[in-house]
């Protein structure tokens, strides 16, 4: 349930019922051979298939986050934690005011992860609300997935390379690449990251079958259809 498919007049019917609302969290940043906007194609499309399931209607994601390591990148759109915050904040008194109560936030971009003292600053204000921010790959049952088929795996690798973020005539490299050192990463300023990363992979091979990622991609709508149902407290 698509909010762009729905009116006013619709969306105040439906809050009669339900008080849940979903926005996906992403980023547009480099992921060595995959789009760009890989974060915010993921976390938009897990988002409308839990919401189409759910019957939650589902927000527009916001396509640019906090990256300020890829800025050396061209096409990496890198937001300001103070600027970051804001829109989140104004996002979510929004849906406040329009009467939700309950929204998930389903982040497709650990560089966003640094956003949640700013949702418990904004709970302190509304505390008839709940957000709940899910960093969907990261999820325990997802992860687990992950794992089963390999250990390497991080940002960029073969864990995003999914039908829906590959792009047309971009061939994969066939090997594994190590996996890096992110303490030795997270000392760097973005020119240095660029040079220590090369084409982007964190480590892992660049693609596998597309029904191994298939059986990710399930257990990801499962859990994440399971804490929109069952996560509020």
């Amino acid at each position: 349930m698509q909010i762009q498919n729905m009116n006013w007049l619709q969306v105040e019917a439906h809050l009669q019922k339900d008080d849940r609302a979903i926005l996906p969290l992403g980023s547009t940043e480099q992921h060595a051979y995959l789009s760009l906007c890989t974060d915010h194609i993921l976390a938009s499309r897990l988002a409308c298939e839990v919401g189409e399931q759910a019957d939650v209607p589902v927000y527009p994601g916001i396509p640019f986050g906090m990256a300020p390591y890829f800025t050396a990148f061209p096409g990496t759109v890198n937001l300001q934690p103070a600027t970051y915050n804001a829109l989140v904040n104004d996002v979510l008194d929004s849906l406040y005011h329009s009467g939700f109560r309950r929204i998930m936030l389903i982040n497709g971009h650990g560089g966003n992860s640094p956003v949640q003292p700013q949702i418990h600053n904004w709970l302190n204000k509304h505390p008839d609300a709940r957000v709940l921010l899910h960093n969907w790959w990261a999820a325990t049952e997802t992860m687990k997935q992950v794992k089963h088929f390999s250990s390497n795996a991080s940002h960029a690798s073969w864990m995003e390379n999914f039908s829906w973020t590959r792009l047309a005539n971009v061939v994969m490299p066939d090997h594994e690449k190590p996996a890096l050192k992110l303490a030795a990463l997270a000392q760097l300023p973005a020119s240095q990251v660029k040079e220590y990363i090369g084409d982007g992979n964190y480590g892992g091979q660049y693609q596998r079958d597309d029904a191994d990622m298939m059986q990710i991609w399930e257990q990801a709508r499962q859990e994440t259809l399971a804490l929109l149902n069952d996560g509020w407290v």
